[in-house]
């Protein structure tokens, strides 16, 4: 039996959503898509105090699913890409913090997901990248209106349309991260900076 793409953790009176596929690098498959939403949908109902999103293993996570994307004819993919961003949306209208708690990789519709977020928090072994460029493709969840405003135009554009890989540093230094911590689940569930 396949595990489930995500699963829930409760500490204390905030949620953990961890990506559960570590062996496929998390992608953001529809069913993980389907499953993060319906995990959102279930803890909103808790009324938590914060949500913290994270990956497992070496990944946040790697983004769309390619194999599911290449698959797309113009009808499916124009309704793939508001999926992503209805759901993108959604997390930004949480009306508790949701924290990205990122340790690794943050590719693509990751990193669309990971500014949605409120905050994010990284290790130091975390890479972002929008890699669609050197796909023949861009990213259609929201990432090309979210990252501007979080780091300026002109460094958003570089990452948009180069596949540039950032580091946890430089991302700090640009404001794309808001804290470097070896632990970003912990650091995510103690966070005292500006919600």
């Amino acid at each position: 039996m396949t595990q489930p793409p995500v699963a829930l953790e409760r500490v204390g009176e905030a949620c953990v959503i961890r990506f559960a596929r570590p062996e496929a690098k998390n992608p953001l498959s529809v069913e993980t898509l389907d499953a993060l939403e319906s995990a959102l949908d279930s803890l909103l109902s808790e009324s938590p105090k914060r949500i913290v999103i994270t990956g497992s293993g070496d990944t946040f996570a790697s983004g769309a699913n390619i194999r599911e994307v290449a698959a797309l004819d113009p009808d499916s993919a124009g309704e793939f890409g508001r999926r992503g961003q209805d759901l993108m949306l959604k997390i930004r209208r949480i009306p508790v913090p949701v924290i990205a708690a990122i340790d690794g990789y943050c590719f693509g519709g990751a990193l669309d997901l990971a500014v949605a977020c409120r905050r994010r928090i990284a290790s130091t072994r975390s890479k972002f990248c929008h890699p669609g460029p050197k796909l023949g493709i861009i990213t259609g969840w929201g990432g090309t209106q979210l990252l501007p405003r979080l780091i300026g135009e002109k460094r958003a554009l570089e990452i948009l349309l180069t596949g540039k890989i950032v580091d946890a540093e430089e991302a700090l230094r640009m404001g794309l991260i808001d804290l470097i911590d070896e632990d970003p689940v912990a650091a995510a569930l103690s966070y005292q900076g500006v919600t």
